[in-house]
């Protein structure tokens, strides 16, 4: 209300004149304002966030008292430009020019950054902020939170070290694989190239006591490089490295072969081998070598485990629901799926399997019977390495048993019922390799042999010279390149793991020299890991071979790749 005292020309007051306005609602405005702040000033000083203001100056007009907790600045000391100081200095002026960027552009902040605290502790935070605008819409600054991130900076820490930890220990994995992946073949390389020279009579007639003695060797040699071949596989396999070469694959071909590998085995335990094949079932998408590994490990294992005058089956099937064509009995998880799948199924009349044991058949490195006097040999890496191989494959591998009566094996895969035209079988056996002999009349060719192994050395060089070729032997990379210019050898075999220089660097080199760099080579190794064919055909080898190296393959291959 507002009050005016009228006066007369005397100056006397003759009345008074006023009018009274209704404020009620600018009283309950102003108490809303009121509440407001008190509101804002609760929530303030209960968040557990640091609450700041600044102005278009990029000036602090307003801190919470939470400030303090994270900064360890007092929140007096932030106002003006003072919050800069608790940034850290390596952090300042890029953070500073961030907010300048911002205000021009009256846009949303979100920023992580480093204070650090008089007592040089550094915290983490993650600051966002809003503009704000006044009543009339014009722009006055920001509002923010800065939220301590301390504890997540510091877990994101460790599991990053955790990851580069793990990063290191696969590599020191794969290093040791590879390294013993070397140590191992290379004495096997001698021993199952001199088994296969004795055997084939290159070093003189042997009776057959000998051949039978040598033979015993030679299949010890084998058992133990494809130990050493299934635990790089189930590395290669759990590390992701191993890549499928899917191609189109002749089912016959594929079980004939496979049974072929265990025909000897069954053989001599008295175990008949039977096998039913649908005969309008063709080919199925996948890699050869691994679906061959899946059905050779598993019928490996039924014969190992059916006594004399058992029986062990490889059965073969193909279709969906409850429509099958084929011999194989098809478990009800199969049948339930929508898709045409084919079934792979090995069944025996063995020793077993108990219910138990069953959980964990397809456990790497776990083994039935795993007593120090068990009866069964084995590293129980067999069905781990099916049940991978297969999953690979899209497909699935299950087991069924019966103590005393016997275990069917499954092994179902993605099928496509259009796929048609079998495929005629490809002979791949290194034993079905013709052995050729350089003819009497004709200049044997020099073979530069680089290789620091005595044995192998020995082995190779006796091989081929009973073979008529002329050897020469390098002992390192750097003497391979000074013989391969003084001797000009019709082909080199190049050893890649060599002191000095290895044969990779020495190919290369080989390669770039004019004078020398159209000598065929084949590069021998006794790593076999994933890439190495890769980087000895890239290096320039001509040709690669792992070791152990089977003798006829490798006459063989210096054959086809020395000049006509």
């Amino acid at each position: 209300m507002r009050l005016s005292l009228v006066l007369d020309a005397l100056g006397k007051p003759i009345r008074m004149i006023g009018c009274s306005n209704n404020i009620s609602d600018r009283k309950l405005a102003e108490e809303s304002l009121r509440e407001s702040e008190q509101r804002f000033a609760n929530l303030a000083k209960a968040a557990p966030v640091a609450i700041f203001q600044i102005n278009q100056n990029n000036e602090c007009t307003y801190v919470n008292e939470f400030w303090s907790q994270i900064t360890g600045q007092e929140s007096s000391m932030a106002l003006g430009h003072g919050w800069l100081q608790t940034i850290h200095p390596d952090d300042r002026e890029q953070i500073h020019q961030h907010w300048i960027q911002a205000i021009e552009q009256q846009a949303y902040y979100q920023a992580e950054g480093r204070c650090i605290k008089p007592d040089g502790t550094i915290c983490y935070y993650y600051c966002q902020a809003a503009p704000e605008l006044d009543e009339d819409g014009i722009f006055t600054g920001y509002i923010g939170t800065l939220t301590d991130i301390s504890d997540r900076k510091q877990a994101e820490t460790q599991l990053l070290q955790a990851n580069e930890e793990l990063l290191r220990a696969t590599r020191l994995k794969d290093e040791f694989l590879a390294n013993m992946s070397h140590e191992l073949r290379t004495p096997l390389n001698s021993i199952l190239g001199l088994s296969e020279a004795l055997k084939e009579q290159i070093f003189g007639t042997l009776n057959e006591r000998q051949i039978r003695a040598i033979s015993t060797v030679e299949s010890s040699g084998e058992h133990l490089l494809s130990l050493i071949n299934d635990i790089l596989d189930l590395s290669k396999i759990t590390s992701g490295m191993m890549e499928l070469d899917i191609e189109s694959v002749s089912i016959k071909s594929l079980c004939d072969s496979s049974l072929v590998f265990i025909k000897q085995q069954a053989f001599k335990k008295r175990v008949q081998v039977v096998s039913n094949i649908p005969p309008n079932i063709n080919a199925i998408d996948g890699e050869e070598r691994r679906l061959k590994q899946v059905l050779i490990n598993l019928l490996t294992n039924a014969v190992k485990f059916t006594p004399s005058g058992g029986q062990v089956s490889l059965l073969v099937a193909v279709g969906s629901g409850d429509t099958w064509q084929g011999e194989a009995t098809i478990p009800p998880r199969i049948r339930a799926m929508d898709s045409p799948m084919l079934v792979f199924q090995v069944v025996d009349t063995g020793i077993g399997i108990a219910p138990h044991d069953l959980q964990r058949l397809f456990q790497s490195f776990v083994q039935v019977d795993s007593a120090l006097n068990r009866q069964y040999e084995g590293t129980g890496l067999g069905l781990a390495l099916v049940k991978q191989i297969v999953e690979l494959h899209s497909g699935q591998v299950m087991a069924e048993s019966e103590v005393g009566k016997g275990s069917r094996f499954t092994v179902a895969l993605p099928y496509d019922l259009s796929h048609s035209g079998a495929l005629e079988p490809e002979p791949t056996a290194t034993s079905s390799l013709p052995l050729v002999v350089n003819p009497e009349n004709a200049i044997a060719p020099l073979i530069l042999l680089a290789e620091d192994n005595e044995a192998n050395i020995q082995t190779l060089s006796s091989y081929l010279n009973a073979l008529d070729y002329r050897v020469i032997v390098a002992r390192n990379g750097e003497e391979s390149i000074v013989m391969a210019k003084a001797n000009a050898p019709d082909i080199i075999l190049m050893d890649v793991q060599m002191p000095r220089m290895d044969g990779l660097e020495a190919i290369r080199l080989i390669r770039a020299d004019a004078q020398i760099a159209a000598i065929p080579i084949i590069a021998l190794t006794a790593l076999a890991m994933e890439g190495d064919r890769e980087r000895c055909i890239a290096a320039g080898a001509n040709e690669y071979l792992a070791k152990p190296i089977k003798l006829r393959l490798l006459n063989t291959t210096i054959q086809q790749v020395l000049p006509l």
